[in-house]
């Protein structure tokens, strides 16, 4: 029913900004909550941000926590993830996910995610 596409990942030195982007298709849209995700090297897939359904809600991850902005645009079926003052930590895959009814930090409560996209921050 949804298929999501992340973009703008890429390398980048630390304390540097990116903006990901996850386009959503289908006309529902605005009916899931979004989250981002990531997952390192030789490590767990861990929550970073959720947005709520309308966008009035979010919540972050202790590590990215005012440094990492979530927002979503209805009107375009797209999620963003605004990173910024990046650390070499915060290198992963990033994926994002949709699912019904309210956020969660947990990833196993998702029902749709995307492909996931690269991020490098060099030291």
């Amino acid at each position: 029913q949804v298929q999501l596409l992340e973009s703008g990942g890429g390398l980048v030195q630390a304390g540097d900004s990116l903006r990901l982007s996850c386009a959503a298709s289908g006309r529902t849209f605005s009916n899931y909550a979004m989250g981002w995700f990531r997952q390192a090297p030789g490590k767990e897939r861990e929550f970073v941000a959720t947005i709520s359904r309308g966008g009035s809600s979010t919540n972050y991850a202790d590590s990215v926590k005012g440094r990492f902005t979530i927002s979503r645009d209805n009107a375009k079926n797209t999620v963003y993830l605004q990173m910024n003052s990046l650390k070499p930590e915060d290198t992963a895959v990033y994926y994002c996910a949709a699912k019904t009814g309210l956020a969660s930090t947990y990833g196993v409560e998702y029902d749709y995610w995307g492909q996931g996209i690269q991020v490098t921050v060099s030291s």
